[in-house]
Formats: structure tokens, sequence, C-alpha cells
């Protein structure tokens, strides 16, 4: 983990974060367990934050870096020049079921509807 960076025991993607997928000095990415596209990655920092809520916690720029790193990865993932979705859940209500912060980069094919 980056110097400074904070881990939970607890939580599942800090885990993942610690070394079991590829990753930066501050963000990681890996494959949905349950994809809902062709290409459906979890993006998340390594340090926990548990949602975009507080994102503050990250420090200064840590978010727009992670927005540079996401679309990083969809040109990678070849899902650049036919479209993409990202998106995050930010409490229960709004379907978030993991409180550490992440990003769903979803793409590979006409995404439906978003409801």
């Amino acid at each position: 983990m980056s110097k400074g960076a904070r881990m939970s025991t607890d939580c599942t993607f800090c885990r993942i974060a610690a070394g079991e997928a590829p990753a930066d000095d501050e963000f990681v990415a890996f494959r949905d367990a349950h994809p809902r596209a062709p290409v459906h990655l979890i993006v998340m920092p390594r340090q926990h934050v548990t949602s975009l809520d507080v994102v503050e916690q990250l420090g200064s720029d840590a978010a727009g870096r992670l927005l540079r790193f996401i679309a990083m990865l969809a040109r990678e993932q070849g899902v650049h020049e036919t479209g993409y979705r990202v998106v995050t859940n930010i409490g229960p209500d709004a379907g978030q079921e993991v409180f550490h912060l992440h990003w769903h980069l979803m793409g590979g094919r006409r995404l439906g509807d978003m409801a």
C-alpha cells in the first residue's frame, strides 16, 4: 500500500487492494464478480474511504487522479470509442453494498436505461 494509506481488515475491497489485482500506487481495478456488461470493472482507491460522500479523505486532487485512471482503463479495455458508463452508489438507498468507495466501469455493448 502507498505511504499513508489506511486499510480496513474488515473490508473485502481493502484486502483486494492489498495486492490481489492490477493497480497503480493509489488505485486498483478488478473484474466484477457479477458483470452486467462485457467489460465490468470495479475501480477503487487503495485507501479505505467509505463513499464519495467523504471523498476529501483521499486528499488533494485524488478524485481527479481517480477519474483519469478510470479513463485510462476504458481506453485499455477498448470501450472508449463506443462509450462506457461510470457509476458509484452512495449509501444503502442507492444500492451501495460494499462500503469502500468504488466505481463500476461498464461497456462493451449498448447499455440500457438506468432506473
